[in-house]
């Protein structure tokens, strides 16, 4: 009985040491790992769970929650910055089709952590159900062949689709449409088709699903009798002038339609149709030209009669050596005596064969800059000024120039 009283007679100063040893410690723990509130930087998206398969959300809803927390430093810097640290969950089992009010439940994997706020911690949720319906596939083509040409009827891999979706949107569909244009087509056609959903306004109804999302469509190109497809052959005469040569000619359009009422004309055609002559004498540059076509008596063009023709002229490219060019000297002291060997050179060139026809050695300058040069032997290499355009310096002789630079001798008393 004297032990207990001795005890509660102490009990207050224990309390008291209890407390403030506490209040130490929690002071000490504070001042090296301080507690800090913070907006928790990581993306934090929402999870939907126990969702019905046969139910799908049409509502607009947050991708993502933002959160305050408060925790001490060194939870900030290791486990708060793990993936999957903090989790947005809303759990959906039991719910039926319809819109309903959902909290959102914040799971923190980290301790320890004080969730401070966090938004939103409710969410509107709109259920539908998620159906399957067929649909006639509708092939709407807009566009004919090329004239002269038939096109046969078509056909289509398949001639019914699945839409997947919303009861909402489904019932929005009028039409699953395919668009095959088959416009200037002068060949069969086998092509991979996109379907597409579409509304009594024509309008895309988006957020729904089609299996097969295209289709493959077949369809024969036929000509019809009196017309032909035949290529154009562009007819010149005269020569381009010397010194150049033709790279190319081409036509615009490479194929022509011709008819006539009677078949055979157009049957017996070579296979091409040629241009009226076009005269190429002395060209020396490209040509963009409008020629008429050479068409038989009976025959006519369907379209245009003319074709646009582009010729492409380009220079002969060669080369030619002037031998003996003099070598001009700049930069030299006046009291000083230069001699340079050789004085001469000989310069290959490479260009235009009309250029290079024309070139003169008074058109070309051979410099040696000896600015700042002092008295002595050195080897120097020349530099090549020309003024006519396009004609390149392939090769100078000698390469280098052997210059003496001396003092101006003192003439005798």
């Amino acid at each position: 009985m004297k032990i207990f009283k001795r005890y509660t007679k102490n009990l207050p100063t224990l309390t008291t040491a209890l407390f403030m040893a506490m209040a130490v410690w929690i002071l000490a723990v504070t001042n090296t790992d301080p507690v800090e509130r913070r907006n928790y930087n990581r993306p934090v998206p929402i999870e939907f769970i126990g969702q019905k398969a046969n139910l799908v959300i049409t509502s607009d809803i947050p991708e993502q929650v933002t959160v305050n927390l408060s925790a001490p430093l060194s939870v900030w810097d290791s486990a708060l910055n793990a993936a999957n640290a903090v989790r947005a969950v809303v759990d959906l089992a039991g719910q039926e089709v319809g819109t309903h009010e959902v909290p959102v439940r914040l799971q923190v994997n980290a301790k320890p952590v004080k969730i401070e706020s966090y938004s939103p911690d409710m969410i509107t949720i709109r259920l539908e159900e998620l159906v399957n319906v067929d649909f006639d596939i509708n092939l709407f083509q807009p566009t004919n062949p090329a004239v002269g040409f038939d096109a046969g009827s078509p056909i289509l891999s398949t001639r019914t689709a699945i839409v997947s979706g919303p009861t909402s949107l489904v019932e929005q569909i009028a039409e699953v449409r395919a668009v095959l244009d088959i416009s200037q087509e002068r060949e069969n056609v086998d092509r991979n088709v996109p379907l597409v959903a579409l509304d009594n306004n024509g309008l895309r109804v988006n957020g729904v699903t089609i299996n097969p999302d295209n289709i493959n469509v077949k369809q024969e190109i036929t000509q019809r009798g009196g017309y032909r497809n035949v290529s154009v052959k562009v007819v010149t005469t005269g020569q381009i002038a010397s010194g150049y040569r033709l790279t190319n000619i081409t036509s615009n359009p490479l194929v022509v339609t011709v008819f006539s009422t009677d078949p055979d004309l157009v049957n017996i055609l070579p296979g091409f149709i040629e241009t009226l002559p076009l005269d190429l004498t002395a060209a020396e540059e490209d040509l963009e030209v409008s020629l008429p076509l050479n068409l038989p008596t009976g025959v006519i063009a369907v379209g245009e009669s003319t074709i646009r023709v582009n010729v492409s002229i380009s220079p002969i490219q060669g080369s030619v050596t002037l031998a003996g060019i003099p070598i001009d000297i700049i930069g030299q002291s006046p009291n000083f005596v230069i001699e340079a060997s050789p004085d001469r050179v000989d310069i290959i060139f490479s260009g235009p064969l009309p250029a290079l026809d024309n070139l003169k050695i008074s058109d070309i300058r051979v410099l040696i800059n000896l600015t700042d040069k002092t008295p002595g032997v050195y080897q120097v290499e020349p530099q090549v000024n020309i003024n006519i355009p396009d004609i390149l310096v392939e090769s100078i002789l000698p390469a280098t120039i052997e210059v003496e630079i001396s003092p101006e001798p003192t003439p005798s008393p």
